[in-house]
């Protein structure tokens, strides 16, 4: 019996050990596989959410595959962004009360029926938004706002090109930089994602049919575009230098067309041109909870009054994560996927 002067535990009246979904070995999306485990602990300065939905993101197929480990500390899970209910609070947390609806950032452990957050990296459930539609946002919306507003500076009046522009990554960018006044340029594969990319915002150009840097040099005046983000690498680079106007910014947050990569280095100093990148996981939780913050103020009222949404192509059950892994490497979506929990 609690006395008079204890609170009762909300960790009492949980569960012992929840649903999850587990990387059994290094492979493809059939290596993904149901399991139990322990409820996490909720550490000082965390949260503990019941999870509604989890979005899916390239970086988890590649932790399927054994390339993107999770940072010391994190859960082995997969799983990078969650919506859900607060359950439980660890020490130190003002910001948030049990049963608030919010969506998160975490380093892992998404993939489960309860995940843990630092509490600063948690945001509320914008009014109007599903759970579902809330668990699409913050991978990508931390993302492209840590690259393309803080790391690379896109200032009012610039112009901006999304490599990609079907991707999840994609229509975050084409939506947030439309929204914020730019002139957006995007590339998609195929018609179908050319059209959504541009009744997102964007001016769309097919990259099977058409050359980047030509539609751009026209459509700008032979100016060039300030900002590019670039998930290609590989021989993109060079003609994506070619693309930039003088002091323009060119940043990675992946190389999938390749690590390496060769430029005329004189041209980008006599143009002054910069090259730039990050990645976004490894970093530390006041740095993610800065973008919070800067997300919340700048970003979640544009989301609130529905200049921005999101784009979710399809859902899957928690236990059919493999066959959501398989949709994401096939390339054939256009915006997130996710996860359903309970």
């Amino acid at each position: 019996m609690n006395s008079p002067h204890t609170s009762p535990d909300p960790m009492e009246s949980l569960p012992s050990s929840m649903s999850a979904v587990e990387i059994s070995m290094p492979g493809g999306p059939e290596v993904l596989r149901e399991t139990t485990r322990p409820l996490p602990k909720v550490a000082t300065g965390e949260v503990l959410i019941k999870v509604a939905a989890a979005g899916i993101n390239r970086p988890d197929t590649l932790q399927r595959k054994g390339g993107y480990p999770p940072p010391p500390g994190a859960s082995d899970l997969p799983g990078l962004e969650v919506a859900g209910t607060i359950v439980a609070l660890g020490n130190d947390v003002s910001e948030w009360k049990i049963g608030d609806s919010v969506c998160a950032l975490v380093s892992g452990g998404g993939y489960a029926e309860y995940c843990v957050a630092p509490a600063i990296q948690c945001l509320p459930v914008p009014r109007g938004l599903s759970m579902t539609e809330a668990a699409s946002l913050p991978e990508t919306f931390f993302t492209v706002w840590s690259n393309v507003f803080d790391r690379a500076k896109l200032a009012p009046g610039e112009s901006f090109l999304v490599q990609g522009g079907s991707s999840g990554i994609g229509v975050t960018a084409i939506q947030m930089a439309h929204a914020l006044g730019h002139q957006v340029f995007a590339t998609a594969g195929n018609q179908e994602k050319c059209t959504a990319c541009e009744k997102l915002g964007a001016h769309a150009i097919n990259y099977k049919t058409q050359d980047f840097v030509a539609v751009i040099k026209e459509a700008t005046q032979g100016r060039g575009v300030d900002v590019i983000l670039d998930m290609v690498g590989g021989d993109y680079v060079q003609r994506e230098l070619n693309t930039l106007a003088d002091d323009g910014r060119l940043v990675f947050i992946n190389t999938m067309a390749g690590r390496e990569a060769t430029i005329d280095f004189r041209s980008m100093m006599q143009r002054r041109l910069t090259i730039t990148g990050s990645t976004l996981r490894p970093r530390p939780v006041a740095f993610k909870g800065a973008i919070a913050k800067a997300l919340r103020e700048k970003i979640w009222p544009i989301i609130e009054a529905g200049q921005i949404k999101p784009v979710i192509y399809q859902t899957f059950p928690l236990p059919d994560a493999s066959a959501a892994h398989a949709l994401m490497e096939s390339s054939r979506h256009i915006g997130k996927i996710v996860l359903t929990v309970g």
